[in-house]
């Protein structure tokens, strides 16, 4: 699978395990930063490279990491085509892609340790979308909403 990953300086240490763990499943891993520890980094500018490529298709997922994980879950979501959630735990992992199509995780570096961020992560890539009728015409709702801002 190609994967897109990228943080900011609060989920730094947790991106390094992860796109280790990523190559070594042997996944297609485009790191997008940060590539050394900024304190100054802004969480929107690796989140926003994460998901635009997951949006331009060049990716299939997209892993994105800050502090909480909540600011890059905003961040992901205003690009067009993004469906990203945090999660903090496996069942919310595999279950925001078979339900409602999620194809960015957003992790909190500050929030979950190495271990737990492994298991989410295999959750996440290891789910595929249930294309069950229900869960595909609540996506095509949240879908039809996808518009650029005016």
């Amino acid at each position: 699978m190609r994967i897109a990953i990228g943080t900011d300086h609060a989920g730094f240490d947790l991106k390094q395990h992860l796109v280790r763990l990523l190559r070594q499943g042997g996944h297609a891993v485009t790191d997008v930063g940060a590539h050394e520890y900024d304190a100054d980094d802004d969480y929107p500018d690796s989140t926003f490279a994460v998901a635009d490529a997951v949006a331009a298709g060049t990716a299939d997922r997209g892993v994105a990491v800050c502090g909480s994980g909540v600011g890059a879950c905003i961040a992901a979501n205003k690009v067009r085509g993004v469906r990203a959630c945090v999660c903090h735990d496996t069942y919310t992992a595999h279950q925001g892609v078979e339900h409602d199509d999620m194809n960015v995780i957003c992790l909190g570096g500050k929030v979950v340790g190495v271990a737990l961020a492994t298991e989410i992560l295999e959750a996440f890539l290891g789910a595929s979308f249930s294309g069950e009728p229900r869960h595909r015409r609540r996506a095509e709702k949240v879908r039809a909403r996808d518009v650029p801002a005016p």
